[in-house]
């Protein structure tokens, strides 16, 4: 249901692009429905097994992140690229897509150009991902928590993570978002780690920018629906929260969830895709498939494969 819901989101495109009345909607839905349906994921999961999934990603999530970002320089470096465009792809792949990229480009002031082509090498990327993974979990007969991981950490963007982990099963849509809400946490370090990079790189050239100047403020990058998420999960180990109830608002969480999916298919636009160049989606694709092999990589060595 969650990949076909992209999919047909995306066959639809070009018509529902047309009516612009439906925007807002489309946009309204993509956005906060998602969120939402995240958030009521809480009610149906238990403090033990968010520590402990959350525990796993943490050792796999450092792998992955010194993947993309050290990967994303070096290959940056070999295709001569612009270092603004080549941290918002590695923001991109290895933390969370589109997300990561709008958080970090003020950071670095990166042109809208930069931005562009950046959410267009990592989504691209993603919906293959969406389509392989379980294809490739099934042929690996990985367990619910091992694709959780997997899905998790390798996957960019939250949606695509839903899609894929939910295409494997429900059990590992949950590990997934888990999995990917304490991926998304380290988006505040970076941010941060980015904004002294780029006084660095004004200095060296001698520039001055009123935004250089400016604190990193974390309230503007934090996720606040994690803490709602949480709270969630909380309420739940109270142990207020029946098996059945449980159940049932796993059923709605997944349909919000699922309607999400389709409307980010609306708002796809592969046209747009295809005019961002060679350079950018051949950086994506190389530090995407870095990630995908070594998130593999280190769950077979920590037993999870």
């Amino acid at each position: 249901g969650s990949v076909l819901a992209l999919m047909l989101g995306m066959l639809l495109n070009p018509i529902i692009r047309e009516i612009s009345i439906l925007n807002s909607g489309i946009n309204f839905v993509s956005k906060k429905i998602l969120k939402a349906g995240i958030v009521l994921m809480g009610l149906t999961l238990s403090f033990s097994q968010v520590l402990s999934v959350g525990g796993y990603s943490l050792i796999v999530m450092t792998f992955t992140l010194l993947t993309a970002f050290g990967g994303g320089y070096l290959f940056g470096r070999l295709f001569n690229m612009n270092w603004k465009l080549s941290s918002l792809i590695s923001a991109g792949t290895g933390v969370c897509g589109g997300s990561a990229i709008a958080a970090v480009a003020p950071t670095i002031e990166a042109d809208n150009s930069h931005i562009a082509y950046a959410i267009s090498a990592t989504f691209i990327f993603d919906v293959l991902m969406v389509i392989l993974f379980p294809l490739a979990g099934r042929y690996f007969g990985m367990s619910d928590l091992g694709f959780g991981l997997w899905a998790g950490t390798a996957v960019n963007d939250t949606s695509s993570v839903v899609a894929a982990g939910y295409a494997f099963s429900d059990a590992a849509g949950a590990f997934a978002v888990i999995v990917k809400l304490t991926r998304t946490l380290s988006i505040i370090p970076i941010v941060m780690i980015f904004s002294v990079i780029n006084a660095r790189e004004n200095k060296k050239l001698g520039l001055s920018s009123n935004k250089q100047e400016e604190k990193v403020e974390i309230k503007n990058i934090f996720p606040y629906f994690i803490l709602l998420f949480l709270v969630m999960v909380a309420v739940k180990s109270t142990g207020l929260i029946s098996a059945e109830l449980s159940s049932n608002i796993a059923s709605i969480s997944k349909f919000m969830m699922i309607m999400a999916l389709g409307a980010i298919g609306l708002t796809t636009n592969f046209s747009e895709v295809s005019d961002s160049g060679i350079k950018p989606l051949l950086h994506g694709f190389i530090i995407s498939s870095l990630v995908v092999v070594v998130s593999f990589t280190v769950q077979i060595f920590i037993g999870q494969i």
